[in-house]
């Protein structure tokens, strides 16, 4: 439910009054586009208006403070949508008014900065939010907490970007089961549903792991329920995972065509195949009657696109290193790393693949996925290039 909320006091006819004092900052609209991973915000004012937020939490909300202004909104532009679970606004009084965004979760505020617009009269604010860890968010407040109110002075972008890493903590792994509820993804041959393999396999690995006693493992499900694409991105980012890995078996019209394949992200896909994968992948939400999110805002922000870059080059160098192992000790398909835009893969400061463990559509796949010896054979291989991996990753952030 969204509520468009007086805080204080009621403006004749309303809180859009159609008639502002000359004084007052006018709001004309309020857009957000995104998913449960990021959110663009974008208000227009009338002119520039000196404001300053902070952070709140339980739950956990942005408020921006502004000078007293008048509000038109359309109430339909501010429906949950994201992260953002609901908006309010509203007058305080003593010449004062306030925005609050909501969310159910933590989140980082990456850039919050006010520009003239080009091609037309006043100003408009800009808001990127990102998925965070609750370590993130507090770290934020008791950042906020020792100045005198936040402005929009200073991006705030770094507060997720550049924040340290605790020594002492477990290198952490986020495993995805893919699909899940009503979304079951492939069938085999023989019947075997992709959701209820990917949940075991997951499980066998995520045990293996912890017996380790080197990582801090998640699973994005633990059951049988539905999950968006854009909700695993967000459990990815709220643990700090150090590496994320989505577990597939789908299937394919050539038959004869077996063995696993580690994809990685990219705009344009290495191959038919990949192409085809991705699309696959990225058509699980409309297969579950959920509406696909409108497509990211792009942030033009040059140390956002380096986080981007290196996130891309340790999500290759893992891919790499699992391929090898795997080649060890199960069969792959032919030009094993492929690359394509698999929405589950976005994250961008998190190294993120997608494991094909096999194709369903193949009979001598499907029995081996069912093998227990074969699954065993395939989380070690994937221990193996995850221990590897660690200490590339460790040695490269210092």
């Amino acid at each position: 439910m969204v509520f468009a909320a007086v805080l204080s006091v009621w403006m004749s006819g309303g809180l859009h009054a159609q008639n502002a004092d000359a004084g007052q900052v006018s709001a004309s609209a309020y857009r957000m586009a995104g998913d449960a991973a990021r959110m663009r915000v974008v208000i227009e004012f009338d002119r520039e208006p000196p404001l300053k937020w902070f952070l709140l939490r339980a739950p956990h909300r942005l408020v921006i403070d502004l000078p007293e202004t008048t509000f038109g909104f359309d109430s339909k532009a501010l429906e949950p949508r994201g992260l953002v679970t609901e908006v309010r606004y509203g007058n305080l009084g003593d010449g004062r008014s306030r925005i609050i965004l909501a969310s159910d979760g933590p989140f980082a505020v990456e850039k919050l900065a006010i520009r003239k617009n080009e091609d037309a009269p006043g100003h408009r604010m800009m808001l990127d939010l990102v998925a965070a860890s609750q370590r993130q968010f507090e770290q934020a407040m008791a950042d906020l907490a020792q100045v005198t109110g936040s402005t929009i002075a200073e991006d705030k972008r770094d507060r997720l970007i550049t924040a340290q890493r605790d020594s002492e903590r477990k290198f952490t792994i986020v495993l995805d089961p893919g699909h899940g509820g009503i979304d079951g993804g492939a069938e085999g041959v023989r019947g075997t549903s992709e959701k209820d393999l990917t949940l075991s396999f997951c499980k066998e690995l995520h045990a293996a792991l912890e017996k380790t006693g080197r990582y801090e493992v998640f699973m994005t499900r633990t059951e049988d329920v539905f999950l968006r694409l854009d909700e695993r991105v967000r459990i990815a980012r709220q643990h700090e995972a150090d590496l994320f890995i989505s577990v597939h078996a789908d299937t394919i019209r050539y038959r004869n065509i077996r063995g696993a394949t580690v994809y990685t992200i990219s705009e344009k896909a290495s191959d038919e195949i990949a192409h085809a994968a991705a699309t696959r992948e990225n058509l699980a939400d409309s297969l579950a009657g959920i509406e696909i999110p409108e497509k990211n805002q792009q942030v033009a922000d040059i140390l956002v696109d380096l986080v981007r870059r290196e996130t891309a080059g340790f999500s290759v160098s893992f891919a790499r290193a699992l391929v090898a192992r795997l080649d060890r000790t199960i069969e792959l398909i032919k030009n094993p790393h492929r690359s394509a835009g698999f929405r589950v893969l976005r994250a961008p400061d998190v190294p993120s693949v997608l494991v094909e463990l096999g194709y369903l559509s193949n009979p001598k796949d499907e029995a081996q996925l069912l093998d227990a010896a074969w699954r065993k054979k395939a989380v070690g291989s994937i221990i193996e290039a995850i221990a590897a991996y660690a200490a590339l990753a460790e040695g490269a952030r210092g």
